[in-house]
């Protein structure tokens, strides 16, 4: 075989369609675009348009609000707690820290905050820290001797400071 004997399979190419090229070939004069009109032109999108009505987008009322202030957080259960402890994945004995969390896949960011709530029981002593709780959680981690501790959020402390002025 010489390099002057190869060739392509046969379907594997095709060729390109040569528009505005007479009436003859099929995609003359108007080359496919029919005739005048906004659409014609290139560059003209109108999808939302409704010839002059108002829009249904435009119609129909909003709803809703987004805060862009929002808090989010990660909820966290004292029964979800006490499993991880009876599987041994989390020592009681030391602070359930946020990095402990992390590892563990219950936080999905680090960004993000975590909520303790009550939902559940939890039969062990613990301390562990998070960035709120509910006044449950704080009852029941309080009852068996434990305590929370609260992240110091950045944000807050500064918005603190401006508001007292030091």
């Amino acid at each position: 075989m010489k390099l002057n004997e190869l060739k392509d399979n046969i379907g594997s190419t095709k060729s390109r369609k040569r528009i505005g090229r007479g009436i003859g070939s099929g995609k003359g004069k108007t080359s496919g675009k029919g005739h005048k009109g906004q659409k014609s032109r290139s560059g003209v999108s109108i999808k939302g348009f409704e010839g002059g009505q108002m829009p249904i987008h435009r119609r129909l009322p909003k709803r809703g609000f987004n805060n862009v202030n929002r808090i989010r957080f990660t909820e966290l259960n004292l029964g979800n707690i006490q499993n991880l402890i009876d599987s041994k994945k989390i020592d009681p004995k030391k602070i359930i820290s946020y990095k402990t969390l992390f590892d563990l896949g219950l936080v999905k960011s680090k960004k993000s905050k975590i909520k303790l709530l009550g939902k559940g029981d939890i039969e062990v002593k613990i301390d562990i820290e998070v960035s709120a709780f509910s006044k449950s959680a704080k009852d029941s981690v309080e009852k068996i001797g434990g305590s929370i501790i609260i992240l110091d959020d950045k944000k807050k402390s500064i918005s603190q400071d401006k508001k007292t002025g030091v």
